[in-house]
């Protein structure tokens, strides 16, 4: 049995992955790990760079683009997680989602270890992520998106006022980047997860199709017991959006991936008036688009 399982979902990244892989299989320390990449139907010749570069790397070729909770998934479950309660003997103590356009310091993947086995009530753990200019990418340390959070976020009252903790909470930009935390969740750019977490909540929901998915994890993984802290000892590059940066589908992937999000874990217990206001909010940014999916049931989840 492995320490680490690493599961990095590629599409159409290939020089961004080489670099990543580059940097993953440069890590020292006492952390033994395996590499898993799943390649989303690409068409860059981004399996055949890992197969001529990296023959110690598994790659798992997706024949259609399912999106990212999908092709995730299919890397844990040949890890051994096979679903909520079905764990393979064999599958490694964490599971490490990682992104391509990532690069990990050499020492990052057995520190993040070290830190999880001091805390055994912590689920899931996230580094400092900082984009190329240095600054940090807030995206790696989050709230639930609750509505009375998304409303100041989006608003802009958090922009207003970011050292409000309650304004603030959507980036949690009142802590300071270098202070540890507990959060609501960490990015699924670099998300390790215990072994015991996944076994109680099963894998990632691909009712959604790219964003939304690490949010609901972390919501079912806290849910069930476990803490979600970020550990900025640890500080990790991301490109960010390397393989969506251009794409009009992913802006509608978003906000889709707050609407499944928003139903599946806060309509029951939103009022009308503010159901109502939320829906209108989400139609104001989403479109037309995202309008047909609101008229249609939610899906149940295929996390199990």
């Amino acid at each position: 049995m492995h320490d680490l399982g690493i599961v990095i979902l590629n599409w159409n990244t290939r020089d961004y992955l080489r670099r990543c892989l580059q940097t993953v299989l440069a890590s020292e320390g006492d952390c033994t790990f395996q590499v898993l990449v799943v390649d989303n139907a690409s068409t860059d010749d981004s399996v055949e760079m890992i197969r001529r570069e990296f023959p110690q790397v598994r790659v798992i070729v997706s024949p259609v683009n399912g999106g990212y909770p999908y092709g995730n998934n299919l890397g844990l479950r040949a890890l051994g997680f096979r679903g909520k309660g079905d764990v393979s003997p064999n599958a490694p103590r964490y599971a490490l989602l990682l992104n391509p356009d990532t690069e990990v310091p050499t020492d990052a993947l057995d520190r993040m270890m070290q830190f999880m086995d001091s805390r055994p009530d912590v689920g899931v753990a996230g580094p400092k992520l900082v984009l190329e200019d240095g600054s940090l990418d807030r995206a790696c340390r989050r709230s639930f998106p609750t509505p009375p959070v998304a409303f100041y976020h989006f608003s802009k009252l958090a922009k207003l006022f970011p050292h409000s903790p309650r304004f603030g909470r959507y980036n949690m930009t009142f802590v300071d980047p270098d202070q540890e935390i507990e959060v609501d969740s960490v990015v699924g750019a670099y998300m390790q997860v215990r072994r015991e977490a996944i076994a109680a909540v099963g894998v990632l929901d691909e009712t959604f199709f790219m964003y939304g998915e690490d949010l609901d994890w972390a919501y079912r993984i806290k849910s069930a017991g476990w803490k979600v802290i970020y550990h900025p000892t640890v500080v990790v590059r991301h490109v960010k959006k390397a393989a969506s940066r251009k794409s009009q589908r992913a802006q509608f992937e978003f906000w889709r991936a707050m609407l499944i999000f928003y139903r599946k874990h806060y309509r029951a217990t939103t009022p009308l008036w503010l159901h109502s206001l939320v829906m209108l909010g989400l139609l104001a940014k989403g479109g037309r688009n995202l309008w047909q999916e609101m008229r249609r049931p939610l899906l149940p989840t295929t996390s199990a």
